[in-house]
């Protein structure tokens, strides 16, 4: 891995107060940067992040409204882009998504066969057998979903939220128009299927424990199947009908 490559980490905080100090400590020593988006978080979790925790890499950010996981990325993302971040890695502070994997994760990004990652729980069977059904039936409902509004027929567990990107491609993505909340992760394969970006899965294990999930799928499955539909009709004009888009990449 190149000495000067510029490896940002962006981290939303909400309610994961007693799980963060661990996400940070498994950053390996190929991040350059932490961002800690503290999202209003009613935990504190910012602020014990200051208290307890003096890793030089970490730059604090706390939001003074809820902006949802969406907002509270592209928050960090912005920061890492004006810092000069070369690739800008998403993990949440939940603890289901191990920092340890995150050479693999950008490793696409660095050969250049991938402008943005996401990780995939469902590549392998024995990891899925751990899984709570109720997740297992979601996502695959939700994968089915995003392949129509997306056009990433190869692509699966479009909700997962640990992901990569080239930071010249990030650059070229609408934030205003991204959606901040729970449908911010397939939103955002959305906006890249506009701009053409080459999007790849990378199996990864998920860490299960005695987090509560705010992702509710029986809750947002009627307003996911909205924003899906409403994101392929655009798709087929914008693509089929309007404009002719590609990526003039530059590191």
């Amino acid at each position: 891995m190149a000495k000067n490559l510029f490896i940002a980490v962006v981290i939303p905080c909400y309610k994961v107060r007693n799980k963060i100090l661990d996400v940070i400590e498994r950053c390996g020593p190929e991040v350059s940067k932490i961002y800690v988006v503290d999202d209003c978080c009613p935990e504190g979790t910012g602020y014990a992040v200051k208290s307890a925790c003096f890793d030089p890499r970490i730059e604090l950010i706390f939001h003074l409204k809820n902006m949802g996981v969406g907002g509270a990325t592209m928050t960090g993302y912005s920061r890492a882009i004006a810092d000069g971040a070369h690739i800008i890695v998403k993990v949440d502070g939940d603890g289901q998504m191990d920092p340890v994997f995150l050479p693999n994760l950008i490793s696409p990004i660095l050969s250049g066969e991938a402008d943005y990652v996401k990780g995939n729980r469902f590549y392998n069977l024995e990891d899925i057998a751990n899984m709570p059904r109720i997740r297992v039936l979601g996502n695959s409902v939700l994968s089915l979903f995003s392949k129509f509004s997306t056009g990433y027929w190869h692509l699966f567990d479009p909700t997962n939220g640990y992901t990569a990107i080239h930071a010249s491609v990030a650059k070229l993505l609408p934030f205003p128009k991204i959606s901040e909340r729970f449908f911010f992760e397939s939103d955002m394969l959305f906006r890249l299927s506009l701009i053409r970006a080459h999007v790849v899965d990378m199996p990864m294990v998920a860490i299960y424990g005695d987090e509560i999930s705010n992702l509710k799928i029986r809750n947002i499955s009627g307003e996911f199947l909205h924003n899906h539909l409403k994101n392929f009709l655009k798709r087929i004009f914008y693509n089929y009908y309007l404009r002719n888009m590609s990526i003039d990449r530059k590191s």
